[in-house]
């Protein structure tokens, strides 16, 4: 399976819930553990630490489990819509997640919130997109022509490049010489 291949919709909406919420649960875990210990005094920062992370790190990951599910809701009802998995899916499914998770705070939030989401998702998409080409292999343009090739030398014909033996009676003169002397 390619980095490409995703599972059918309704597994992935679970797959990136679980996901989401591990993610979250992880983040908010170290993030709250050092959080505690800073605001705990000094002989209690190991029992601070714990106390933050039991009772943030959940909540934290719920709240990521809550915009991954949604994300990918959105996601597949566009996959669904278009019948083609492509950025724009991911850029609408973000600008959708962000207003819909601000929309108890009034239209004026959701929009900002909607504007947000899908600008984020396209910077993502964006930058997916630059490192996907980044790190293709480079390869030739498939109406470039094909690279220039000599044709086959013949086995009769005599080889033009090969260095040429000089001939025996090179520079003989043949011609009768004279007997008289002077």
């Amino acid at each position: 399976m390619s980095v490409q291949e995703r599972d059918p919709c309704p597994h992935r909406i679970l797959d990136d819930i679980g996901g989401a919420f591990a993610m979250g649960a992880i983040g908010g875990g170290i993030w709250n553990s050092v959080k505690g210990a800073r605001n705990s005094p000094r002989g209690e920062r190991l029992l601070g630490s714990i106390a933050a992370v039991r009772a943030r790190a959940p909540v934290i990951g719920g709240n990521f489990a809550v915009w991954g599910g949604l994300f990918s809701t959105f996601d597949c009802t566009f996959v669904w819509m278009r019948h083609k998995e492509d950025p724009w899916n991911s850029i609408a499914s973000g600008a959708l997640t962000g207003g819909v998770l601000a929309a108890r705070g009034g239209w004026r939030a959701a929009s900002r919130s909607a504007a947000v989401g899908g600008v984020l998702l396209a910077m993502i998409e964006g930058l997916n997109i630059f490192l996907t080409r980044l790190m293709a292999e480079p390869s030739a343009p498939p109406y470039a022509p094909p690279p220039y090739q000599p044709p086959p030398v013949a086995a009769t014909q005599p080889n033009v490049l090969a260095p040429r033996k000089p001939p025996t009676e090179f520079m003989v003169d043949t011609a009768p010489r004279s007997t008289e002397s002077s």
